[in-house]
C-alpha cells in the first residue's frame, strides 16, 4: 500500500491495522506528515504543524507493544479555536496570534485519552465567524477540488485537510453552519450533533445550546468513530447528555423500508437555492426510495427561525467578545464588530421574544418529525465560490441582507436544536461538491448517522478524491 493510499484508508480500518500490527503507528504518522508537507502548501488547511512531536508520540506508542484506545495511532488536528495547552491557539485573530493556552479543551483531553496523536491545528476564520475560512494571520484555506474556490467554514481547514488526505478525520464546531457547510464544499461528512452531545469547555456561556461541537470525516462510519470518542457527559459542561460516547461505536446498519422521509429542495420556499445545487441533488428522492424510504416533498414551518437565530447569535457575540471590542476594535474583522454591535442593541423585549420564537421553532420541527422520521434538504444554498469573495451577497438575483443569510439552509436547522449531518451527494457540472443535509429527531443522533451511512453506501460520492 502506497503512503497516499494509507492516508486515504478509512480511519476505522486504519486503527484496526495499527492494533493488529499490520502497520506501525510510526509508519502511519510518517505517511500523514509527508502528505501534509505535499498538499498543505496548496490548500493551507493546517496552520500549526507539529511533525516532530507527533512522530515522537507515534514511536512511543509502538514501543509499548499493546495499543490501547479506539483511536490509538491516528493523527488529529484541532480547529484553531479549540484551546490546546502549550500549543498556540489563535482563534484566527491577530489579537491572539501569539496566544498559548494553559488548559486543554475537553475534546482535546478526550481524543488524546482515546489514543489520537496531535499533529497540528486547522485553519478557521477570525473567531470562527463566517462560512469562508480566511484570516489575517494565516490567509485563506482553499478548496482541494478547485484551488480558486473556498473550502467553506468555519471548520474549513478541518474539512479541506480531511478531503486532501492530510488527516483521517478532524474536529470542528457549528453555530450556524460551521461543520455542515465546509463538509458540503469539500465532499466530506460533517455532523452537527444535538447540542450537549459533546462537551464544550471552556466556553464563555456554560449554558449555551446554540453551539455544537462535532466530527468531520470522509465516511459516516469514521464520523461515528470520532464522535464515540468526543461525546458523553462532563461535569464542567452542564448541558451535556448522560449517554456515553460508546453508544456511537455500534454498527450503523439499518433497514429503512417504510421509513418516512420528507424531502424539501428549499424548505418550502424559505430561501433561494442556486440552480447548480438543485441540479446536483435532483437524484436524492430516488436514492432514498431505493433504500425503501417513503419519500414525500414537505417542510416544517420554520418562519420564526431567522429572528430567533440572529438575536441569540448576536447575544453570544456580546458574551464572547463584547469586552474585547472596547480595547481591540481596530484588530477585529468588520463582520465580527457588526455582530457584536447588533447584540449590544438588543433590549429585554427582543431577547425574550427570541427565546419564545426559538421554542416555537423547536416544536415546529418536533411535531413535523412525528410524521416523518427525517428531513432531507440541501446543506448549502450555493456551491463553493471564489476564495477571494468574503461571503455570498446574492442568490438567483435575490440580494441578501447580511453576511450570514446565504446559510439559512443551515442556521434555520440550528435554531431547532435537532441533529443534522451533511453527507456527500453530488457534484455540479463543473466538478464542485454538493452535500445533502439530513435532519433527525431531537437527540436521535444515531438515527441520523444511520440514514447518512445508508445514503452514502448507495451513492459512493465520497470516493471521488480531489485532483491535487
Amino acid at each position: 500500500m502506497s503512503d497516499l493510499d494509507l492516508c486515504y484508508t478509512n480511519a476505522r480500518k486504519l486503527a484496526r491495522m495499527i492494533r493488529t500490527r499490520k502497520v506501525s503507528a510510526t509508519e502511519v504518522m510518517r505517511a500523514f506528515i509527508a502528505r501534509i508537507e505535499q498538499a498543505n502548501p496548496k490548500v493551507n488547511a493546517i496552520v500549526t504543524f507539529l511533525p516532530e512531536q507527533a512522530l515522537k508520540r507515534a514511536k512511543a506508542l509502538d514501543r509499548k507493544g499493546a495499543v490501547a484506545g479506539p483511536l490509538a495511532g491516528l493523527p488529529i488536528a484541532h480547529k484553531d479555536i479549540v484551546p490546546t495547552r502549550g500549543i498556540r491557539t489563535t482563534f484566527g485573530s491577530p489579537i491572539y496570534k501569539d496566544h498559548v493556552p494553559d488548559d486543554d479543551h475537553a475534546i482535546v483531553e478526550r481524543l488524546r485519552d482515546a489514543g489520537a496523536i496531535l499533529v497540528g491545528k486547522t485553519n478557521t476564520p477570525e473567531f470562527a465567524t463566517g462560512a469562508q475560512t480566511f484570516n489575517p494571520i494565516f490567509g485563506a484555506t482553499r478548496n482541494p477540488y478547485d484551488l480558486s474556490k473556498t473550502s467553506g467554514g468555519s471548520s474549513g481547514g478541518a474539512a479541506a485537510a480531511v478531503a486532501s488526505g492530510m488527516l483521517p478525520f478532524a474536529d470542528g464546531s457549528d453555530l450556524g453552519s460551521s461543520l455542515r457547510n465546509p463538509a458540503s464544499f469539500c465532499n466530506v461528512v460533517g455532523f452537527r450533533p444535538t447540542p450537549g452531545r459533546v462537551p464544550n469547555w471552556p466556553f464563555p456561556n456554560a449554558w449555551d445550546t446554540l453551539w455544537s461541537l462535532g466530527p468531520i470525516a470522509r465516511t459516516v462510519e469514521d464520523t461515528a468513530l470520532l464522535l464515540s470518542a468526543m461525546a458523553g457527559p462532563d461535569p464542567r459542561s452542564p448541558t451535556t447528555h448522560a449517554e456515553p460516547g460508546s453508544a456511537f461505536a455500534r454498527s450503523l446498519r439499518r433497514d429503512f423500508r417504510k421509513v418516512r422521509v420528507a424531502w424539501s429542495p428549499d424548505l418550502g420556499g424559505a430561501f433561494p437555492v442556486d440552480s447548480r445545487v438543485t441540479r446536483a441533488l435532483r437524484s436524492v428522492p430516488g436514492v432514498l426510495r431505493s433504500l425503501g424510504c417513503v419519500v414525500e416533498e414537505a417542510a416544517p414551518d420554520l418562519s420564526d427561525a431567522d429572528e430567533a437565530f440572529q438575536v441569540q447569535r448576536a447575544l453570544g457575540f456580546v458574551e464572547a467578545y463584547g469586552e474585547l471590542l472596547k480595547t481591540k476594535r481596530d484588530l477585529m474583522k468588520d463582520t465580527v464588530v457588526w455582530n457584536i454591535e447588533q447584540g449590544m442593541k438588543l433590549d429585554a423585549a427582543r431577547l425574550a421574544k427570541a427565546n419564545v420564537l426559538r421554542s416555537n421553532v423547536f416544536h415546529a420541527m418536533r411535531t413535523f418529525l412525528e410524521r416523518y422520521e427525517f428531513l432531507a434538504l440541501p446543506t448549502v444554498q450555493v456551491p463553493p465560490f471564489s476564495v477571494d469573495q468574503p461571503y455570498v451577497t446574492e442568490i438567483n438575483g435575490v440580494k441578501l441582507g447580511n453576511y450570514m443569510e446565504w446559510m439559512k439552509s443551515n442556521y434555520f436547522i440550528t435554531a431547532t436544536s435537532h441533529p443534522a449531518i451533511s453527507v456527500p451527494a453530488g457534484f455540479t457540472d463543473d466538478g464542485l461538491p454538493v452535500g445533502l443535509q439530513i435532519v433527525g429527531r431531537y437527540r436521535d443522533d444515531f438515527g441520523v448517522l444511520q440514514l447518512a451511512h445508508a445514503f452514502e453506501g448507495v451513492t459512493e460520492v465520497w470516493k471521488r478524491r480531489p485532483p491535487l
